[in-house]
């Protein structure tokens, strides 16, 4: 075969591989929410219509102040059942968020306390030690777990969607900083939805093999 011979008959295999980096180089990739249309769009958390998201504030009704948040200056109470406390700053905190894709927490922990294993379901998450030593770990939808224990200055990273935790394992307090590649990421707390929801006992027993008793003490712990 000639080498134009050879050359055209290659062609549409060339094509299709140009026209799918063409593709996927068009996909969205900085963040999990689309793409903003225009510069900013400050959420209008008070609309009685949303769909996927807030519609814009008004222009002429933005302000300076719908730009700035000061919510993570302060230190969240720790005085619950898990002894930790997470202060969002996402778009229902921070409204001026709304379509730029991200979020930040600020999480902070009594000695011994745990931000249970939980999910991210719309956002992959980063973080990074602010004060304190704190055990980050999370399990892979192949049931591979991995964990470090962190000091100040350190970070982590969480896939999104899988389940994860973070637990104080030293004498002190611990302050974390984490950020969300979504303005509302989301969080499926595991023992929350399981054990606070109206999830059929029946169906508990038979997925832990454990009698009724036994979910009911769990759900107890749970009861606000």
């Amino acid at each position: 075969m000639s080498a134009m011979g050879s050359f055209l008959s290659s062609l549409p295999l060339h094509l299709l591989c140009c026209l799918t980096v063409f593709w996927l180089l068009l996909l969205p990739s900085h963040s999990a929410d689309p793409d903003p249309l225009q510069d900013f769009c400050v959420a209008n958390l008070s609309a009685s219509i949303s769909v996927n998201g807030f519609p814009c504030k008004p222009v002429s009704a933005v302000t300076s102040d719908d730009f700035f948040f000061d919510g993570l200056t302060k230190e969240g109470n720790t005085t619950n059942i898990f002894s930790s406390s997470v202060t969002p700053g996402n778009v229902l905190t921070f409204p001026g968020l709304n379509t730029l894709g991200l979020s930040m927490n600020r999480v902070d922990f009594a000695p011994g306390g745990i931000n249970p294993p939980h999910l991210h379901p719309r956002a992959t998450e980063t973080g990074v030690v602010i004060e304190g030593k704190l055990l980050v770990g999370f399990v892979t939808s192949n049931n591979v777990f991995y964990s470090k224990v962190l000091t100040a200055g350190q970070m982590f990273v969480i896939p999104r969607g899988l389940v994860h935790f973070q637990l104080n394992v030293g004498e002190g307090k611990v302050h974390t900083v984490t950020a969300f590649n979504s303005h509302l990421p989301g969080a499926v707390v595991v023992p929350i939805n399981l054990f606070a929801s109206s999830i059929p006992n029946e169906l508990l027993t038979k997925t832990f093999q454990v009698d009724a008793d036994v979910i009911n003490t769990i759900r107890s712990k749970f009861r606000s």
